[in-house]
């Protein structure tokens, strides 16, 4: 099961709304790069669920997982956060042994 935080869920349904794609969700994706070996993305999903795509629905926003990242986020928790640096989502995974400095990039045993 993965997540998504209120405040994230906000600020997703907020971005949907102002690119006209209501209805659409989240895809979160892992890849092979970064620093620590795996990284996180991030897409908005218009065309909804692929082949072998797991659904998961958390504050009423849809997320799109392929199942290959699906084994890397189990439990994870999609967050958005606002600092005086700026704001951005983040995804607190406790799969993860390690992260980078930048907490996009994730490695795991």
């Amino acid at each position: 099961m993965i997540n998504v935080s209120e405040t994230a869920a906000a600020k997703i349904s907020e971005l949907l709304t102002e690119e006209n794609k209501a209805g659409s969700g989240l895809r979160v994706f892992v890849q092979g790069g970064g620093c620590s070996g795996f990284q996180y993305g991030l897409m908005i999903e218009e065309n909804g669920q692929g082949a072998g795509d797991l659904v998961f629905e958390s504050h009423g926003v849809k997320l799109f997982v392929d199942p290959i990242s699906v084994r890397y986020l189990k439990g994870a928790e999609v967050d958005f956060v606002d600092t005086i640096a700026g704001g951005g989502f983040t995804i607190k995974n406790p799969t993860a042994t390690s992260t980078c400095g930048c907490g996009q990039s994730f490695t795991v045993e």
